[in-house]
């Protein structure tokens, strides 16, 4: 079974890393300008940062919590200002766009369960916590102690 959460948080983050690179083109920072973000040249790179780190973060299960708080906060604002389907006047269009907003609000729930419960099984978090658990106990014998 840790197989399993190993492979789904790599699926879960795939998506944002993905996606994360395209941030940075001229193009998409133009698309998102034309359907009014504000600040388009200097919020959608930001937001690329964020979704790589939160996807990197998530995948390796180095500190996953935090990661995922990273993609809830860049999940918000994307699904709201990207895929208005309540404002496309096309049906088919406003289709598609209903369609993305319910998979980022999927992923956002996702999203939300991994800032609760954590990266789970084999990931960096836990193997960091086990060797934190398991180092040797160092002695108090001089630390803050006088002989008398």
């Amino acid at each position: 079974m840790k197989y399993t959460v190993l492979g789904g948080r790599i699926l879960y983050a795939l998506i944002f890393v993905m996606a994360s690179l395209g941030h940075f083109s001229q193009q998409t920072i133009a698309f998102a300008a034309a359907q009014g973000v504000p600040y388009a040249s200097v919020t959608v790179p930001l937001s690329g940062v964020m979704a790589l780190m939160g996807g990197l973060s998530v995948a390796l299960g180095l500190r996953a919590k935090f990661g995922a708080w990273l993609l809830s906060l860049f999940l918000v604002p994307v699904t709201v200002m990207m895929h208005r389907f309540w404002a496309v006047p096309d049906p088919m269009m406003a289709l598609i766009q209903q369609a993305m907003f319910m998979k980022n609000l999927a992923l956002l729930g996702s999203a939300l369960i991994i800032t609760h419960f954590g990266s789970g099984p084999m990931s960096l978090d836990s193997l960091l916590a086990t060797r934190t658990r398991h180092a040797p106990r160092t002695q108090l014998a001089t630390h803050g102690r006088s002989s008398l």
